[in-house]
C-alpha cells in the first residue's frame, strides 16, 4: 500500500491556547470593536491572521540564536547572514530591516517619488501604502484570470504583458521607478508567477530601462510551485530556482518573517551601488546602523539559518501541503475558495459565501467575525476594508475579489487543527442564508485603515 505523508520533523515544545464559549467570543469581539486585528492572543483558539513572524523556528535556529553577536558595527552575524544572502539571491549589497514594510520604507524612500506609478502584479496593502503615502500610485497588471476563484490556472501571480507593456509605453521612464512583483502574490491568493512570465517581465523592464524588483516575502513558496507546476523544472533544487528568479531582477524586498523563518526581520538586496548609497542613509535615519538594520544579532543569526532551512524541498513540501490538505477539505464541503490552493494560506470567496450581505456592509469581514465567534478561529479580511479609501475621492474602493484569508504558520499546527478548521467553516456555510447584514465603520485611520478600523454591527 501506499505510505501516508509524514512530516519531515518532530515535536520538541509545546505551548498551550485556550478554549473559550460563543457567549464569551460574542463579549470579546463587541469590546474590539469587531475589529480582529485589536484581539488579544489568549482569546483566540487557532490563530490564522497571519503566516507573518507566527512560525516555529527549529532546533538549528535557535542554537544560532545563542551565538549571536551582538556587536553594533561588523557583527558577525551580520557578515553570515550577508553571505546566505549573496548565495541564495545574487545580489551584491544588503541591508537588514526589522521588517519587510521598513525594507519597502528604505527602498521607496530612495526611489519613489510625487506622481510617480509602480506597475506590479496586485501590490499588498503595505507596499500600496508605502506607494500612495508618498503620493505615487500603484498600478495592477495581474493576469484577468487571478480574479476568478474557480478558474484552476496554475500561475496566477502571473502579469499580463500587455497591460503592463501599456502602462510603460504611456508614460516616462522617469516617472516609473521600477516594476515590482510579488512572490508569491499575496492579495490574489497566495498565487505563484512563472519562471516564463518572471523572465518576460525582466525582458520587457529592460527594453525599457526600467528595474525590477521583487517583493520576496515567499519566494521559496513560489519557487517550489514553478518545481511542481512548470515543465523543465522539476529536476532543478528550490535553490536554483530562487537564484534564477532573482537574476532575472535589480534587487528584492524581503520580509524575513515568512520564508525566512524567523519572528522578526526583513532586508534589501541590490545590485545597483547608487540605488544602495541613497538606501543607506534611510537605512540608518529610520532602522539602524546599516549592519543591524532593527535587527538584533542573535535574530540575524536565526535567519541565516531560516533561509538555507526555508530553500529545502522537504520543509516546503511539508508545509504547502498542510495548507492544500485544508484547502481540499474545504472544497469537499463546497466551500468557495481560491484555487488552485496557494502557498501560504487559503482565500474563502466571500462574494459566493455571503453574498446576502451588501458590499458596502464588508462581506469579507462579517464572514471573518462569524468564523472566530463560531470556532475561535482569528483570519482576516482581505476585501474592501484592506483595499481602503481612494486617496482622493476618498470613496470606498470595491476590489473584483472579497476574500478572507487564513495564513497558516510555518510548522505550529497539526492536521486534527485544520480538520476542526474545515468543520467549523462547513457549519457556517450551511446556515449562510441567514446572514443579512453586516458592519458600519465608525472610525478608521487615513491610510491602511484594517489595522485599527472600529466597526459597529448594523
Amino acid at each position: 500500500m501506499n505510505l501516508p505523508y509524514a512530516e519531515p520533523y518532530k515535536i520538541k515544545m509545546v505551548e498551550s491556547i485556550k478554549r473559550s464559549t460563543i457567549e464569551q467570543r460574542k463579549k470579546w469581539i463587541k469590546e474590539a470593536d469587531f475589529n480582529l486585528f485589536n484581539l488579544a492572543s489568549d482569546k483566540v483558539f487557532i490563530d490564522l491572521l497571519t503566516d507573518s513572524g507566527t512560525g516555529a523556528m527549529s532546533d538549528n535556529q535557535w542554537a544560532a540564536m545563542m551565538s549571536g553577536d551582538e556587536s553594533y558595527a561588523g557583527s558577525s552575524s551580520f557578515l553570515k547572514l550577508k553571505e546566505v544572502v549573496q548565495k541564495i539571491t545574487g545580489f551584491k549589497y544588503f541591508l537588514p530591516t526589522h521588517q519587510g514594510r521598513a525594507a519597502e520604507n528604505v527602498l521607496f524612500s530612495a526611489m519613489v517619488k510625487e506622481g510617480d506609478l509602480v506597475p506590479g502584479n496586485s501590490h499588498f496593502d503595505t507596499t500600496k501604502g508605502h506607494i500612495e503615502f508618498r503620493k505615487a500610485t500603484a498600478v495592477d497588471c495581474t493576469i484577468d484570470e487571478a480574479f476568478d476563484t474557480a478558474n484552476l490556472h496554475p500561475f496566477k501571480g502571473n502579469v499580463n504583458l500587455d497591460k503592463l507593456e501599456k502602462v510603460l509605453n504611456e508614460n516616462s521612464k522617469e516617472n516609473i521607478p521600477f516594476v515590482i512583483l510579488t512572490i508569491t502574490c499575496n492579495s490574489s491568493g497566495g498565487q505563484p508567477m512563472s519562471m516564463e512570465n518572471i523572465q518576460a517581465v525582466s525582458r520587457l523592464c529592460k527594453s525599457y530601462e526600467i528595474p525590477l524588483f521583487f517583493d520576496s516575502a515567499r519566494f521559496a513558496e513560489n519557487a517550489y510551485f514553478i518545481k511542481k507546476r512548470e515543465k523543465g523544472y522539476q529536476n532543478k533544487s528550490i535553490k536554483e530556482i530562487a537564484r534564477a528568479i532573482f537574476d532575472c531582477g535589480d534587487g528584492m524586498t524581503m520580509s524575513a518573517k515568512k520564508d525566512g523563518l524567523v519572528n522578526m526581520g526583513g532586508f534589501i538586496a541590490l545590485n545597483d551601488e547608487e540605488v544602495y548609497k541613497k538606501a543607506t542613509v534611510f537605512n540608518i535615519m529610520y532602522e539602524g546602523f546599516i549592519t543591524y538594520g532593527g535587527m538584533n544579532g542573535r535574530d540575524m543569526a536565526a535567519l541565516a539559518v531560516g533561509l538555507d532551512e526555508a530553500t529545502e524541498f522537504d520543509y516546503l513540501e511539508s508545509r504547502i501541503e498542510q495548507v492544500s490538505y485544508l484547502g481540499e477539505k474545504l472544497i469537499e464541503h463546497n466551500i468557495p475558495v481560491q484555487q488552485p490552493i496557494g502557498g501560504h494560506a487559503i482565500f474563502i470567496d466571500a462574494n459566493k459565501f455571503v453574498p446576502t450581505i451588501p458590499r458596502d456592509e464588508y462581506r469579507a469581514q462579517a464572514l471573518a467575525i462569524e468564523l472566530y465567534i463560531i470556532g475561535g478561529i482569528r483570519g482576516v479580511e482581505i476585501g474592501t476594508v484592506l483595499a481602503d479609501r481612494d486617496p482622493f475621492t476618498r470613496k470606498n474602493r470595491y476590489p473584483e475579489l472579497e476574500l478572507v484569508r487564513l495564513a497558516i504558520p510555518r510548522r505550529t499546527y497539526s492536521q486534527n487543527h485544520m480538520d476542526y478548521i474545515a468543520a467549523v467553516l462547513k457549519n457556517i456555510y450551511d446556515s449562510r442564508d441567514e446572514a443579512k447584514t453586516g458592519y458600519k465603520i465608525i472610525d478608521e485611520a487615513p491610510i491602511m485603515r484594517h489595522f485599527t478600523v472600529k466597526f459597529e454591527k448594523i
